[in-house]
């Protein structure tokens, strides 16, 4: 049995929890917020026997295996340490931090403590990415990879989304998505281009990102909180295209357009929000006791980090 902690309460945390009720072998047993009645109010919805005022009481807890780190993303970088520190294991949501020095930093940690440590990419466990990896050699040579993202977001700049000190902004938020979908079938590109557009309070609200790789290939790439987008991936190969259906990161669909006429379609319907499967991937890595995933390494961190770096430098996002 895999016992988990959750750091940080908030909206993703309520689907995480939701989802690990459903996966065998794993429970929720305790929650810290900075603010102990949010954290007994979460604890009491999904079962968990322990409610923390404090992180660092959590991390202290024997109780616990492993710590869900949900808090906004400026966070992960010293919650992250805070759990190593204490010899407790972490899936850390994305972004795994804020810059590749922090990553480096956490991964070095992990190393040295011996302690398993993951980036809560979970568009990389679903059985949709799956089947897509599968269906790659069946349209051949890639030249083109389209993905986006965007949504009509709400301009409230007291929340994260648009908060600089809170780590916000389109590109941390959910144009990783579509760099990690490139970054996933393509590796790294030699070539990066985007811009940004940005909002008053200085937080880039759309990004255009356009890569281009050793093989003659390219992506191009959007998100934006400025507008709901199709919010598909394409993945176009000399034999088909690969269509990855709405909301792309979390679909249930794929479906495949062969340039001789014939089509295939997969589903794989769920009940669950879609944590689960990472969720699965945990507690398979803690059973075989190794210190990170082979399906999402330390060093695919590590170069996913360094794209956004890149296109951050390329647009002029600061944070």
């Amino acid at each position: 049995m895999t016992r988990w902690g959750i750091l940080g309460p908030g909206k993703i945390a309520h689907k995480f929890a939701s989802d690990l009720m459903t996966v065998p072998n794993a429970k929720l047993v305790a929650v810290a917020s900075r603010d102990l009645s949010r954290a007994k109010e979460f604890a009491n919805q999904y079962g968990a026997n322990i409610a923390f005022g404090s992180y660092e009481e959590l991390v202290k807890c024997e109780e616990v295996d492993i710590i869900y780190i949900a808090s906004p993303h400026i966070g992960h970088f010293e919650h992250t340490k805070l759990c190593l520190n204490a010899g407790k294991a972490v899936l850390c949501e994305k972004p795994f931090a804020m810059n590749t020095a922090e990553v480096l930093e956490m991964i070095e940690l992990a190393r040295t403590k011996k302690v398993f440590l993951m980036e809560a990419l979970w568009t990389r466990f679903m059985p949709t990415t799956l089947k897509v990896l599968d269906l790659l050699q069946s349209i051949g040579e890639i030249s083109l990879i389209k993905a986006d993202f965007g949504f009509k977001a709400d301009y409230d700049i007291t929340k994260r989304l648009f908060n600089k000190e809170l780590g916000g902004g389109a590109l941390l938020d959910i144009g990783i998505y579509p760099l990690f979908l490139s970054y996933l079938i393509l590796g790294n590109p030699f070539e990066v281009k985007a811009n940004a557009q940005f909002a008053e309070t200085g937080t880039d609200q759309t990004v255009g990102m356009s890569f281009k790789y050793e093989n003659g290939a390219m992506a191009v790439l959007d998100c934006t909180f400025m507008a709901t987008t199709n919010c598909e991936a394409q993945i176009f190969g000399e034999k088909g295209t690969i269509l990855i259906h709405s909301r792309w990161h979390e679909s249930q669909k794929v479906s495949v357009n062969y340039y001789d006429g014939n089509t295939e379609s997969f589903d794989f319907g769920r009940e669950t929000h879609g944590y689960d499967f990472e969720i699965e991937e945990v507690g398979e890595c803690l059973e075989n006791k190794v210190l990170e995933s082979d399906k999402w390494s330390w060093n695919d961190s590590i170069n996913l980090i360094n794209l956004l770096d890149n296109v951050r430098e390329k647009c002029g996002i600061k944070y």
